[in-house]
């Protein structure tokens, strides 16, 4: 499989079989996501690493078991999410009824404001709790 467009169908149909027959689309309205933003942007860690784990597994198979046609990645795929998805069940998640994680690219704009602001907050750095003070005299 060589097109952009056969990596989204796949892609798309593994996530319909994380989220519990949710599309992409769907889970972008429900949680709010710009059209022009992708979903992981929004999703929370713990469903990023579902996404990642399920992924992983596909490329390994991909190469293992020498799937080269579209529908043989994407039926590997659908089933490796639908295997993260029933684990994830099994310990009381449910992908699609997780809140959104913060807008990551608010997150970093923030940290980058926060970087600029820091060094001239202070001088030094406090002493950590139970560390001895280099002017007290040692018994």
């Amino acid at each position: 499989m060589k097109d952009d467009k056969g990596f989204a169908r796949v892609r798309s149909k593994g996530d319909a079989a994380l989220f519990g027959g949710k599309t992409t689309q769907e889970m972008k309205r429900k949680l709010g996501v710009p059209d022009s933003r992708p979903l992981a942007d929004f999703l929370p860690t713990i469903t990023i690493k579902a996404k990642d784990f399920a992924n992983e597994i596909t490329n390994f198979n991909i190469k293992e078991k020498d799937l080269n046609t579209e529908h043989g990645i994407c039926a590997e795929h659908v089933q490796n999410n639908k295997n993260v998805r029933k684990l994830l069940g099994d310990r009381g998640i449910r992908p699609e009824a997780l809140p959104p994680a913060e807008d990551i690219k608010k997150l970093e704009r923030r940290v980058k404001s926060e970087d600029r602001t820091l060094p001239g907050k202070s001088d030094r750095l406090p002493p950590s709790p139970g560390a001895s003070n280099d002017t007290e005299e040692t018994a």
